[in-house]
């Protein structure tokens, strides 16, 4: 038992496609923080648009 728990620790394997999920999670975590920042910027220009339009 402790021989196949001591091969699986060992692969190396997965390590690529971690850190391909870290790179994934940076970009979602600064994608999500733009929104929230600049939201209500945004909303509010195309408020402003929209009125002119109308």
């Amino acid at each position: 038992m402790k021989g196949i728990l001591i091969g699986i620790c060992s692969q190396e394997d997965g390590q690529g496609i971690v850190e391909y999920v870290f790179i994934i999670a940076g970009i979602a975590l600064a994608t999500i923080a733009a929104i929230v920042l600049l939201g209500p910027t945004l909303a509010t220009f195309f408020t402003e648009v929209n009125t002119e339009l109308a």
